[in-house]
């Protein structure tokens, strides 16, 4: 008795870890899952960017052959308004487009036999929402697209505008692939360098090109 009582004694008793016994239970970014975010910020993402190097790159190509102040913001702005339109009809066509598809699926899915239903709610809620995404494209268009007019709006001297369009313009690159790099979880470094490099290539393109047709004077 004295021996068995002993080793009892010395026997550890492994207890289960309180994680291992509620394995259903995460963390809360464990368990959010970041591809449902892809829908609307690819739409708002490329909304922001685009609206932002469109328009600055109108008002820079319009800036390199005309110097006047009005002439450059009437420029801005046309293009804020035309292209908040396009982004925002062309998403939703676009998105309207995919959903078709995706429930024209269901359907098939549905008639073989092939679909479960209690997994039948959760397909739905991952459906692609096309106002959602228009109007998240829009949005963003027209934000980014006021950076460049809000930066030249108030200078007259001419190259001093074109030099702080540049600089917001780099700023909110920065800004824009940060934030959508941060909420996508992808890496921030690379993200916002991609953007601001892709931004600055389409300004010297536009502004270089309209330089050289505006004084070869055609």
């Amino acid at each position: 008795m004295a021996a068995n009582q002993t080793s009892l004694n010395d026997t550890k008793i492994a207890l289960p870890d309180i994680n291992e016994l509620r394995p259903g239970i995460e963390s809360k970014d464990d368990c959010f899952d970041y591809s449902k975010r892809a829908q609307w910020l690819r739409a708002a993402v490329l909304g922001a960017n685009d609206g932002l190097v469109s328009t600055a790159s109108l008002m820079l190509g319009v800036g390199a052959v005309k110097q006047d102040i009005k002439v450059m913001i009437l420029t801005g702005f046309a293009g804020l308004v035309a292209g908040a339109c396009s982004m925002a009809i062309g998403e939703f066509v676009s998105v309207y487009s995919q959903l078709d598809i995706e429930l024209a699926q269901m359907k098939r899915d549905k008639e073989r036999g092939d679909s479960i239903v209690s997994g039948e709610d959760g397909e739905k809620e991952n459906l692609p929402n096309p106002l959602q995404a228009a109007a998240a494209s829009a949005l963003a268009f027209s934000v980014g697209a006021m950076v460049p007019l809000l930066a030249a709006s108030f200078i007259r001297e001419y190259k001093v505008r074109l030099g702080v369009v540049v600089g917001a313009v780099t700023l909110a690159l920065l800004v824009f692939g940060w934030l959508g790099a941060l909420l996508g979880k992808a890496p921030l470094f690379r993200s916002a360098s991609r953007v601001l490099v892709g931004g600055w290539l389409a300004m010297a393109v536009t502004f270089g090109l309209t330089k050289l047709i505006g004084s070869s004077g055609l």
